[in-house]
């Protein structure tokens, strides 16, 4: 391996990686990973059908094709539904792989087990082991997760709110295995919703973020046996902002730059997108324009932050009252019309232009339409 590159980008995950694959041709590209195997965070890895298709990810990683969700609230529910597929379960470490065997297929070099440290001189210094060394790059992307060392080297501000999440998977029977639940109880956990994401028909992703003792909660409510969890992961997500994405000659994407969903704390489809966006400017040697063509997810990160400050601000009385109309005939015809799994500005938007389902919410809240629009 040589110690100089055009870009080096630090952390190998999905977001790195597929970077990675989208310079390498124009570029002689060098990814920095601290583990030493593909897929080893927490992930449940559920991508909407459409991001996944434009973003031509591997089909090889596909566990499960999910086709609708049903939404659950301490007293009632009711279901969102397709004819086809909306959004896919994805095996992260399977993606990883595949994305990083393209990468290097394609030019780019691989450090694994190798721990980025910080900028000395315009060098990113590294460890392996005991051994520590640099590597020099014309530019420098931090892709290594909300923890991100290279935002802190950039001096990167952030303002966010940061959970702890739980995920197992666990043997049961789940004989709607085309269904994601949504289970939203804040009796049990008053800082996020619970889900269950099915493998197959015995097989399913069970998480949420908040405490440890309230996925057990969950799990005992929804019958599933402690004793029968195959798997056990713990991580992070942050919701807010971190600025700026891009300073001199180092940019942040993906987690790094907390390109995360605040509504559903899924990142691979935003980090993608604006991976795009960054190797677009760097290939027409315009940097400074990354966070401009970031713009519409931007906006959707920012919607989805007046949500979750919203869900914070509601009582499980009000969250039946919306379960109500959400539940009605004429709000899951609408959903179903509009439904975007990546996009639920679009949804919620045509749900505030229908006058009698509007009104129906202002009546439980009138806060509701200030979070919203």
């Amino acid at each position: 391996m040589k110690y100089d590159y055009d870009v080096a980008i630090i952390g190998g995950g999905p977001v790195g990686s597929y970077l990675a694959n989208l310079l390498a041709r124009n570029f002689d590209v060098a990814v920095i990973e601290a583990g030493n195997s593909f897929g080893e965070k927490a992930c449940t890895g559920i991508i909407g059908k459409e991001s996944y298709d434009d973003l031509k990810l591997p089909k090889k990683a596909i566990l499960n094709e999910l086709r609708g969700a049903v939404f659950y609230s301490k007293i009632q529910s009711f279901e969102i539904k397709r004819n086809s597929p909306q959004a896919y379960l994805v095996d992260r470490k399977a993606l990883e792989k595949i994305l990083a065997e393209k990468a290097i297929k394609k030019g780019a070099e691989y450090f694994m087990g190798t721990r980025f440290m910080g900028f000395k001189n315009g060098r990113a210094v590294l460890q392996r082991f005991n051994q520590q060394f640099d590597v020099e790059a014309q530019f420098y992307v931090g892709a290594d997760g909300i923890r991100s060392r290279v935002a802190q080297e950039m001096g990167a501000k952030t303002k966010a709110e940061f959970l702890s999440g739980y995920e197992v998977e666990v043997v049961g029977e789940f004989e709607r295995q085309d269904f994601v639940e949504v289970w939203v109880n804040k009796e049990l956990n008053e800082e996020f919703f619970f889900w269950v994401a099915p493998v197959n028909e015995s097989l399913a992703r069970v998480g949420t973020f908040g405490s440890l003792d309230s996925l057990f909660k969950f799990l005992k409510m929804r019958m599933l046996k402690a004793g029968n969890i195959v798997e056990f992961r713990a991580g992070s997500v942050g919701f807010g902002w971190r600025k700026p994405w891009i300073k001199g000659n180092a940019a942040l994407v993906g987690d790094a730059a907390l390109q995360i969903k605040p509504t559903t704390a899924g990142g691979i489809a935003y980090g993608m997108f604006c991976a795009h966006a960054l190797a677009y400017s760097l290939i027409n040697g315009r940097p400074s324009e990354y966070e401009k063509l970031c713009r519409d997810i931007k906006k959707q990160i920012s919607f989805g932050m007046r949500v979750r400050k919203m869900f914070l601000g509601l009582t499980q009385e009000q969250i039946e009252k919306i379960f109500e109309v959400l539940g009605s005939r004429e709000a899951v015809e609408l959903i179903e019309r509009t439904a975007d799994f990546d996009d639920h500005v679009k949804t919620v938007k045509a749900i505030i232009r229908s006058p009698r389902l509007l009104a129906r919410l202002l009546k439980i809240s009138p806060m509701l339409l200030r979070h919203l629009v």
